[in-house]
């Protein structure tokens, strides 16, 4: 069995920006997907046991033909229900996996830790594997993009 993948960051922001950004829709919605897609948060209640429920939907080109030539949606609905919560320094959370084609629905977890550092904020990411090397690589893939994009909307705010 493939190990967690551990993927780390330091932003130059403080801890509650980080975590406002990581648990309000309109936090989420701002930085949440990978490049070429959009994200809309439909649902979120922050505390163990509850859900985000949001939608990702392909709006580049690139992205659009990808998804249309694996067979898969140009939008999927995706769910993360909080194990943990603990503002704001943790969250952890389990992934449905339920777009996969030919493949049975199965959940992979995801831990977040964010912790002040002098030049704003470290966060540890913490991801389960899939359940094949493409699809982990592909995973960690759109998180460091993700995380990426998070850098881009702080430099830019």
């Amino acid at each position: 069995m493939t190990p967690p993948i551990r993927i780390e960051r330091t932003y130059d922001a403080p801890v509650e920006t980080i975590w406002e950004l990581w648990t309000t829709p309109r936090g989420i919605e701002a930085w949440w997907s990978p490049d070429g897609f959009t994200t809309e948060v439909t649902a979120l209640d922050l505390e163990p046991g509850g859900e985000l429920v949001y939608t990702m939907t392909a709006s580049a080109p690139e992205q659009v033909e990808f998804m249309r030539g694996a067979g898969m949606p140009l939008s999927t609905e995706s769910r993360k229900r909080f194990t943990e919560v603990e503002a704001p320094s943790r969250l952890a959370y389990s992934s449905l996996a339920d777009f996969i084609p030919d493949v049975e629905p199965y959940e992979f977890m995801t831990t977040v830790e964010f912790t002040p550092a002098d030049a704003g904020t470290h966060v540890v990411m913490t991801i389960g594997a899939m359940h094949d090397e493409t699809w982990t690589q592909r995973l960690v893939a759109g998180r460091e993009n993700e995380l990426d994009n998070l850098a881009s909307l702080l430099a830019n705010r």
